[in-house]
């Protein structure tokens, strides 16, 4: 487990994290909104969090937003206790065990941005795996331990019967494309992954066959914005405004995967695999994110959209032996109905007429 004294040592990695200033076409407010996102770079994985800067979303909250890679999920959490961000992403698999020690610190979990559940497990076309249960024994490779499909798997493969730490072997074989040439190789028997990754590795045309989910697959993994109560308490406008944004850019991928691919690509066109056309670009974006963007709506009968299911924490930390007694300062759902107010119709309607 992560302790909070490892996370702040870990603090360095922000202090040189590299700040990736969004691009837009609007006028710039004078509000600069720092973002800190707990992975190495920009990627389709993120689009509902990045493209209101460019569609005009923040501009229109009266802000500008600063993303900044931060490296892992844990920096990410350093940045908010730090103060080095005022939202960051957050996961529970590396929150919940500070959460379950009483170190947890002052930051809340205000809005879900990707719901359950988004991890599968892939192996060669040709492997007679058929099952998670039958990967007792084998080598699962992971892009980085500090991603999410590490600790996620583990869960899986815990709730299964299976002893993650000592039935199966981990290898970190990196990101996108790298990942997708280590299963082929044979360097993994399986590869873990979330589903925008899987979109990257199809598209550089790996093949590649998923072992069937297990039934019940625990409803755990959601990925949460976060930010200091006392941050939210006197900046409340501005946590709702950036909520807003990502459920506003979130209603505009679904009504439109491809105007929210070609949006992405404006602002981030090095983010195109290299030596392709504008088609093949926008074609590369939209492998990635057709699984994910079935995410943004939470998967719950009446639930709004950024709503958060504390019953995710529950089953997580149940999973996990850990005792938790309350989650009432871990997560918030104040916010929702703030961040809900706008015309999903109207956002539907920009979608479908992006030039």
């Amino acid at each position: 487990m992560v302790t909070r004294r490892e996370w702040l040592l870990a603090s360095g990695a922000v202090a040189a994290a590299l700040a990736l200033p969004a691009r837009s076409a609007f006028a710039q407010p004078a509000r600069t909104v720092k973002v800190a996102i707990g992975q190495k770079t920009i990627a389709p994985n993120l689009v509902n969090l990045l493209i209101g800067e460019g569609l005009g979303y923040n501009a229109a909250e009266g802000f500008k937003a600063q993303f900044m890679t931060v490296g892992g999920v844990s920096n990410a959490q350093v940045a908010i206790d730090r103060g080095d961000s005022d939202i960051s992403t957050g996961v529970p698999s590396f929150a919940l065990p500070i959460l379950a020690k009483g170190e947890w610190g002052k930051a809340i979990h205000f809005y879900q941005y990707t719901y359950p559940y988004k991890w599968d497990v892939a192996v060669k076309p040709e492997s007679t795996l058929t099952s998670y249960e039958e990967l007792k024994g084998k080598n699962i490779g992971v892009p980085d331990f500090a991603e999410t499909a590490f600790p996620v798997t583990k869960n899986v493969l815990r709730s299964l019967g299976l002893d993650p730490d000592r039935d199966v072997k981990w290898t970190a074989v990196g990101t996108g494309v790298a990942a997708g040439v280590a299963l082929q190789r044979g360097a993994v028997d399986a590869l873990a992954y979330y589903d925008t990754g899987f979109g990257q590795i199809e598209g550089a045309g790996i093949p590649f066959k998923m072992l069937p989910l297990p039934k019940n697959v625990p409803m755990v993994g959601g990925q949460f914005l976060m930010a200091l109560r006392e941050r939210i308490a006197k900046d409340r406008d501005l946590m709702v405004g950036y909520g807003r944004s990502v459920a506003k850019a979130s209603v505009f991928l679904a009504a439109s995967p491809r105007a929210g691919a070609r949006a992405f690509l404006k602002m981030y066109p090095e983010a195109a695999p290299r030596g392709s056309s504008e088609e093949d670009a926008i074609k590369s974006v939209l492998l990635a994110t057709a699984r994910r963007i079935k995410l943004y709506d939470p998967p719950y009968a009446g639930a709004k959209i950024g709503s958060i299911n504390p019953e995710e924490f529950r089953i997580e930390a149940q999973m996990n032996d850990m005792k938790i007694s309350s989650f009432d300062a871990f997560l918030t759902n104040e916010l929702i109905d703030e961040i809900n107010s706008f015309d999903r119709e109207e956002i539907k309607r920009q979608a479908l007429a992006y030039a």
